[in-house]
């Protein structure tokens, strides 16, 4: 595929352009999340300003559980312009824009010519329109990223068929290298399967040779292999030198194979994705000319490209689903898989679908229900904790999901290109619809940064400051916290508060009890941030223990 026509896939342009919109959107109305975004931001910031850009440190303590990779691109961005907010943000979602780019690459790279040019158009429109993934873009997380490269490695392995040099494996292996960078070997479950069952794809590609000497294909596989995994050695090796002996045991270890046996004890039933994976690719799911062009898959099976994307996407399905611990996001880079099949039925010359009217009602219907779900959410009988957090929301937001269903419905939109473009257009704007909806319930209970801000206040004052009970480091980036906070529990309240005289301790209850004062009292998630000074601490710890076994209080006193 050339860079003509990547440039001029107008629907590739749409389909960022959707992007671009989500994201302004989410960035400003949304704050960071706890726990996980700023939990990876913390770790970006103790890295920035202790100067230690090797071993990656979380409230002192050596990090582990994920490589440096998306820290080490926080730190490019705040190189280049000052420490901030907004940058960090962008990171993680950028690697979605360009997985958009990727599988319009790796679409011309399977199906070249232009007999299969709708396949180009469609894919990235489907892959933007699905509900799971326009939701998952705005976030920062590490799946994004793998799914990116797990883009780049598998056009690699295609360039390695087409031409049979060494250039495409030198991209596999950079892949799979910067992959083990970004999320562990997680990523060889998406790219060596594909490789290893390279006899049942490779010679049915169209436009390629039948003929294909498998020693070396196989041979230059494990060189491809083993250069990705000497650049992710490259840091692993000396940061495991400098972080010791339990981080490295738990980088090359505990984080893989550790994690995969471990998982066995917990998780999920096996049928969990099964149950799942319907609802993360709606809206398509549910219309008819997928449907109607389904019918031809038994076909469409002897087509190369499409056996290499069963190969991709099987393979990480089964080991995921035979893995007790199961999280949705796993399956995250085999969705540019499912939305390249999508667009292929949809595509097949002389093979396409009819369209019809009516064809939208169905998923007019799904976002009106949406919208209507929202409307109704404040006034759900709930436990009284979810329906007070519910009642924050803005609900008549919904009102414009509504709309957008009932449009598509009645002035349905004529062509198939244009009807996809619709349905994504939706799914982007039902994304929209919900992040300004919750906003105020996202600002009032998620916003870490008030007592973040309040605590770097103390931290620059010389306050010694606590955190009771785990911590997960929501208040260090925010905060731009200096220095570690020690944990305390039960068992060292006592002993801490007097050695600490100038002290403050972090704690999160329901109520504040009755007779005493905080310093600090901001609403969470589950109740109330409090930060008590050590002096107020000291007429009773008992004040500082877990919800469970705080003293019975009379009324919750107001926010201040």
């Amino acid at each position: 595929m050339t860079a003509g026509q990547l440039t001029g896939n107008r629907w590739l342009w749409l389909a960022a352009l959707m992007w671009v919109v989500l994201m302004a959107v989410a960035v400003w109305t949304r704050p960071l999340l706890p726990v996980d975004e700023t939990r990876y931001l913390a770790v970006a910031w103790e890295m920035w300003r202790e100067g230690n850009f090797l071993v990656p440190h979380l409230n002192g303590e050596t990090y582990s559980h994920k490589p440096p990779l998306l820290f080490w691109l926080m730190h490019l961005g705040w190189g280049l312009f000052g420490v901030n907010d907004w940058w960090p943000r962008l990171v993680a979602p950028l690697f979605g824009l360009g997985s958009l780019i990727c599988t319009v690459l790796l679409a011309g790279t399977l199906w070249p010519g232009p007999l299969y040019e709708g396949i180009r158009r469609r894919a990235p429109i489907i892959l933007i329109g699905c509900l799971f993934w326009t939701f998952f873009t705005t976030l920062t997380m590490f799946d994004m990223i793998l799914a990116f490269f797990t883009l780049l490695g598998l056009y690699g392995l295609v360039q390695a068929r087409r031409t049979g040099s060494w250039r495409g494996f030198w991209l596999v292996g950079l892949a799979i290298g910067l992959g083990i960078l970004a999320k562990g070997p997680a990523i060889l479950l998406h790219i060596l399967p594909v490789a290893l069952l390279a006899p049942l794809w490779a010679t049915a590609l169209s436009e390629g040779s039948t003929t294909v000497n498998w020693r070396r294909w196989y041979g230059r596989t494990l060189v491809a292999v083993l250069s990705g995994a000497a650049l992710g050695l490259a840091w692993a090796v000396p940061a495991a030198l400098a972080g010791g002996e339990a981080y490295a045991n738990a980088i090359f270890w505990g984080q893989s194979a550790g994690r995969m046996i471990d998982s066995f004890a917990h998780g999920r039933p096996w049928w969990w994705y099964g149950a799942i994976l319907p609802p993360m690719i709606l809206p398509w799911l549910i219309w008819p000319p997928l449907w109607r062009a389904a019918r031809t898959l038994p076909r469409a099976l002897g087509d190369g490209g499409v056996r290499l994307l069963l190969c991709w996407f099987l393979p990480a399905f089964i080991v995921f689903t035979a893995i007790s611990g199961k999280q949705a996001h796993y399956l995250l880079p085999e969705f540019p898989a499912i939305a390249l099949l999508l667009a292929f039925l949809l595509s097949r010359p002389g093979l396409e679908p009819s369209y019809r009217r009516r064809d939208l009602l169905w998923p007019g219907l799904l976002f009106a229900a949406l919208g209507l779900v929202l409307i109704a959410a404040p006034f759900l009988p709930l436990r009284a904790d979810t329906a007070a957090m519910l009642g924050l929301i803005e609900p008549w937001w919904g009102l414009g999901i509504i709309a957008g269903g009932l449009f598509i419905m009645l002035k349905p939109p004529k062509g198939d290109m244009t009807s996809l473009g619709g349905l994504a257009a939706l799914a982007v704007l039902l994304a929209l619809v919900v992040h300004a909806a919750l906003r105020p319930m996202l600002i009032g209970h998620y916003n870490m940064e008030p007592a973040a801000l309040k605590l770097g206040q103390w931290d620059r004052q010389g306050y010694t400051i606590a955190h009771y009970g785990k911590y997960h480091g929501q208040y260090n980036f925010l905060g731009r916290i200096e220095k570690p906070f020690p944990i305390i529990g039960d068992g060292e309240a006592r002993e801490w508060l007097p050695k600490n005289p100038r002290g403050k301790i972090i704690t999160y209850h329901k109520t504040v009890a009755d007779g005493f004062k905080p310093d600090f009292v901001y609403p969470s998630r589950r109740g109330l941030i409090i930060i008590w000074d050590t002096q107020e601490a000291l007429k009773d710890p008992v004040i500082l223990k877990r919800p469970k076994e705080t003293p019975k209080i009379k009324e919750t006193p107001k926010i201040r």
